[in-house]
């Protein structure tokens, strides 16, 4: 089922048939506060307000991400921030996500809406909302359109995966490295070093 945009105003998320196709001109038109990505046309509903866990990785990393590329070309982006994937057949684009962090270097993707076409690293931080279908989707999704080097991060369990696109356009995976691994490289920015311990340097909170 297609909900078109001169159709109806959405202002309620509860108003979109979550099994539904959608595009990226019918997502522009939407009207409520939660955040939603579309993959495919298929609608996913991003996690409520990240944890505290994801979020220092976010901010850990960001504070690694963006001394490296202070003064190069290559311009790092954080969410909230769209990034579109053109469909290959002309058709309407019905792909918009919005990576953690994501490293553009083709500066002529970039536009007052976002990003348009892959960028060239996409770093995503897992949280407990997140789906294994999901995941999967955004796997297929960034290998399919061309994303260099995609880092999958799980703050909870503390572990970091790099893919990184090999032969016949296909990602490679790289172990699972954890903090004990210390620092690490970038496969696309050589000189890229990432300090693990850094990265997982989570605040110690009492449970409830």
């Amino acid at each position: 089922m297609t909900i078109s945009a001169d159709q109806i105003t959405i202002t309620n998320i509860n108003q979109l048939n979550v099994d539904g196709y959608y595009t990226y001109a019918d997502y522009l038109t939407w009207q409520f506060e939660e955040m939603v990505e579309l993959i495919k046309g298929k609608l996913f509903k991003m996690s409520p307000a990240p944890n505290l866990n994801h979020q220092i990785v976010s901010s850990n990393l960001i504070d690694i991400i963006s001394v490296y590329f202070s003064g190069k070309t290559c311009k790092w982006l954080h969410a909230p921030f769209d990034v579109r994937f053109p469909t290959k057949d002309g058709k309407a684009t019905d792909t918009v996500v919005q990576p953690d962090i994501c490293v553009v270097c083709d500066l002529k993707k970039l536009d007052k809406q976002g990003c348009k076409g892959a960028p060239d690293l996409v770093i995503e931080i897992l949280s407990p909302g997140n789906t294994q279908k999901e995941m999967n989707d955004k796997f297929r999704l960034y290998e399919g359109a061309g994303v260099k080097e995609y880092w999958l991060v799980h703050p909870e369990d503390t572990w970091l995966v790099i893919y990184h696109l090999g032969g016949e356009n296909k990602y490679i995976c790289s172990k699972h490295f954890t903090p004990s691994d210390g620092i690490i490289q970038s496969t696309l920015f050589h000189d890229l070093n990432v300090d693990l311990q850094k990265v997982f340097d989570l605040l110690e909170l009492d449970k409830d």
